[in-house]
C-alpha cells in the first residue's frame, strides 16, 4: 500500500508545494495523524510538520561547499597575498575582484569571480567591512568632469615613496586622466589641468572639486569660495566653470565618480605596490593604463568608455593656442663651481658662466636654466632639502687645464652613479693610463667625453666597445669609429696612436761639429 502511494506521488511528480496541500487537508479536514500521514505518503514526519506549520515550504538551505577548482596551491597564493596586505598602504590593498583577476592571469585557476569572493569573504569577514552607497546621476557629454588628488606607494630604485596622483575624469563618459607627481603641490594641481586638457583635446564647461587648498583660499558661506590667483588665471585662460562641494564627507558624494575612479584604478593598477625606475617610467605606466581602460565596460552600461567618449569629444571646447604657463621663472647667479643654489639645492651650468646670471624656469619634475635666451642645462627637480646635481660635461672644459682632479670629482662619481658612465669607460681610462702618464690619460678621456656632444650616448659608447675589439686606444681613433658608425661607412680599424710609431725611432747624429761654428776664428771669417 505504501509502495503505491509512493509511485502515485512520483508519478504524479507533484510540486512540493502541492504536497503540503495534501498533507494539510488530510490532516485538518480528514482527521489523519503525521504518522499515519508519514507511512502512507512515503514522507518524513519532518516533512509533515513543515506542511502543518506553513502552506509554504521552507527554502532549502545552501551547503557550502568547497570548489573543485580551487586547489590548495590557489589558496596558499591567496592567503599570502592578504598577508602581504597587512603591510600594503590601506588603499592598495587586494579585492575579491584583483584577486580573481591576478590568479587568472598568474595561475591556471579558472574558475568564477563569486568562488573567489566566497573564499576570500570567510577570510575578510572579521574585518566588517562595508560597503559606501551612491546615488545614479545623469549626465550630459562635454559638460562636467571632476578632478580629485589621491596617494599611492610606489617602489624606487632608492626606495618606497608616498607618490601623489592628479585625476580628472568625465563624467559622462567616465573616461580618466591620471599622472603622478612627487608633491601635491599648487604647481603640480596647475600642470595636471593642462596635461589633462591636452590627453582629453578640449576643455570641459565645468569642473567640480573638493576644497582644495591650490583653489580655494578661504571657504565662505554656502558654495562661496575666495580663490587663489593662480587658479583663477587658469580657469580664466581655459574658459571652465569651476564648482566646489560641500566641507567635510558630504562633500565627497557631490562627486562620487572621480571618488569611485581614483579607487578603481589604484586597486587595478598600483596593486601590488608597482616597481619603475623613475617618475617619467611610472607616467608612462599610468598613460598605458588609462589607454586599457578606454575599452572597460562601466557596470550598468552596453557601451565602452571610449565608445561613449566618440561622441562627447567633439562636445568640448577647443584648447586655446598658447597652454597656460605652470612654471616659476626667474634669475640667479652661478657661484665658483659652476652651479646655481635654488631652494637650497644645487644644480650645474657650463663652467663658462661662471660669475654670471643665468635664468630658471622651474617645473614639478625639472629645472630648465637658461643664457641669453637658450637652454643651457636641464635638470630633474631635487625633491630633497640640501641635494647638489651635476653634470659632467658641464666641467670637461676646466677638467681640461686640471686633468689630475677628473677622477676624484663629484661630477664622475655621480655619472657613474647614474649610469652614464658605463664600465667600458673604466676598462678605456685604465688602458690609457697604461700607454700615457695620468694626466694625458685623463685628457683622452675627456676628449672622448666631448664626443657625447655631438653623438648620441649609445652611439659613442658603441664605438669604444669597438675600439677594444680593433686594439684602437687613443680618443682620435674612437672619434673615426663613431664617425664611421653613424654615417654607415665600411668601419675599418684607425691608424693607431701614435705612440705605436716608437719603433721606427733612430739614434740623432752627435752635434759636436756644430761646435766648432761657435768659435771665435769661424765668427770672425764670417764676417
Amino acid at each position: 500500500m505504501i509502495l503505491k502511494v509512493k509511485q502515485d506521488v512520483q508519478e504524479q511528480e507533484m510540486t512540493k508545494v502541492e504536497l503540503f496541500e495534501i498533507i494539510r487537508r488530510e490532516h485538518f479536514l480528514h482527521g489523519n495523524g503525521i504518522r499515519k500521514i508519514s507511512r502512507e505518503r512515503g514522507i518524513h514526519r519532518r516533512m509533515v510538520r513543515q506542511a502543518l506549520d506553513n502552506a509554504i515550504p521552507p527554502n532549502r538551505k545552501n551547503v557550502e561547499r568547497e570548489a573543485p577548482v580551487l586547489r590548495t596551491a590557489h589558496k596558499q597564493l591567496v592567503d599570502k597575498w592578504l598577508e602581504a596586505d597587512k603591510t600594503a598602504p590601506r588603499k592598495q590593498r587586494h579585492t575579491a575582484r584583483r584577486i580573481w583577476q591576478r590568479l587568472r592571469a598568474e595561475t591556471d585557476f579558472t574558475g568564477a569571480e563569486s568562488t573567489i569572493r566566497r573564499f576570500v569573504g570567510r577570510r575578510r569577514r572579521e574585518l566588517g567591512l562595508s560597503r559606501e552607497a551612491f546615488v545614479p546621476l545623469s549626465h550630459e557629454p562635454g559638460k562636467e568632469a571632476e578632478v580629485d588628488w589621491y596617494e599611492a606607494d610606489v617602489d624606487f630604485p632608492w626606495g618606497r615613496e608616498r607618490v601623489y596622483f592628479f585625476q580628472m575624469r568625465s563624467c559622462y563618459s567616465g573616461r580618466e586622466f591620471n599622472i603622478a607627481f612627487p608633491r601635491q603641490t599648487q604647481r603640480a594641481f596647475l600642470e595636471g589641468h593642462v596635461l589633462a586638457f591636452k590627453y582629453f583635446g578640449g576643455v570641459f564647461e565645468r569642473l567640480r572639486y573638493d576644497n582644495l587648498k591650490s583653489a580655494v583660499k578661504r571657504v565662505l558661506r554656502g558654495r562661496r569660495r575666495v580663490e587663489t590667483d593662480k587658479f583663477t588665471a587658469l580657469r580664466s585662460h581655459y574658459l571652465f566653470d569651476s564648482e566646489f562641494c560641500r566641507v567635510g564627507l558630504d562633500g565627497a558624494h557631490e562627486k562620487g565618480g572621480v571618488e569611485g575612479g581614483l579607487g578603481r584604478f589604484r586597486r587595478t593598477h598600483l596593486v601590488p605596490v608597482p616597481q619603475v625606475e623613475s617618475y617619467e617610467a611610472l607616467n608612462r605606466l599610468l598613460l598605458d593604463a588609462c589607454f586599457r581602460d578606454d575599452s572597460r565596460r562601466m557596470e550598468g552600461r552596453v557601451t565602452t568608455i571610449i565608445e561613449d567618449w566618440e561622441k562627447e569629444r567633439d562636445l568640448l571646447r577647443s584648447l586655446p593656442k598658447d597652454s597656460f604657463p605652470t612654471e616659476a621663472a626667474g634669475t640667479l647667479m652661478v657661484n665658483r663651481k659652476g652651479c646655481v643654489k635654488l631652494r637650497s639645492n644645487q644644480y650645474s651650468v657650463p663652467i663658462r658662466l661662471v660669475g654670471r646670471q643665468v635664468e630658471y624656469r622651474l617645473h614639478t619634475q625639472k629645472i630648465e636654466l637658461l643664457h641669453s635666451g637658450e637652454v643651457v642645462a636641464v635638470h630633474p627637480r631635487l625633491q630633497e632639502r640640501h641635494g647638489i646635481h651635476l653634470q659632467l660635461d658641464h666641467y670637461v672644459e676646466l677638467l681640461w687645464y686640471k686633468p689630475g682632479a677628473l677622477n676624484r670629482s663629484l661630477p664622475l662619481r655621480q655619472a657613474r652613479e647614474r649610469g652614464e658612465w658605463p664600465a667600458s669607460y673604466d676598462r678605456l681610462f685604465s688602458v690609457l693610463e697604461e700607454r700615457f702618464n695620468k694626466a694625458e690619460a685623463a685628457r683622452q678621456m675627456l676628449a672622448v667625453l666631448m664626443l657625447h656632444r655631438d653623438f648620441s650616448p649609445e652611439e659613442v659608447f658603441m664605438a669604444v666597445e669597438l675600439a677594444f675589439e680593433l686594439g684602437c686606444f687613443d680618443a682620435g681613433a674612437i672619434s673615426v669609429l663613431v664617425r664611421q658608425l653613424t654615417s654607415n661607412e665600411v668601419i675599418a680599424a684607425p691608424l693607431q696612436g701614435i705612440g705605436s710609431l716608437s719603433r721606427y725611432d733612430r739614434p740623432v747624429e752627435g752635434l759636436e761639429a756644430y761646435d766648432a761654428l761657435l768659435s771665435p776664428q769661424t765668427v770672425m771669417a764670417v764676417h
